[in-house]
């Protein structure tokens, strides 16, 4: 099931970012980018930080 995500060409993103802009406008897209940004950076600084947190440990 989840094989298919790396499937998405370009026309499916489109399809998914058209949809996106109709469900939460254009009004909010800017928030939804930048929460989503956060997001991303959190991940990445718990990612960079587990492996440090682990070696303290051990």
């Amino acid at each position: 099931m989840f094989g298919l995500i790396g499937s998405l060409g370009p026309w499916e993103l489109v399809l998914i970012m058209a949809i996106v802009l109709i469900i939460f406008g254009p009004g909010k897209l800017p928030q939804l980018a930048e929460s989503m940004g956060k997001a991303i950076r959190g991940f990445r600084k718990a990612q960079e930080e587990e492996p440090e947190q682990l070696e303290d440990k051990a």
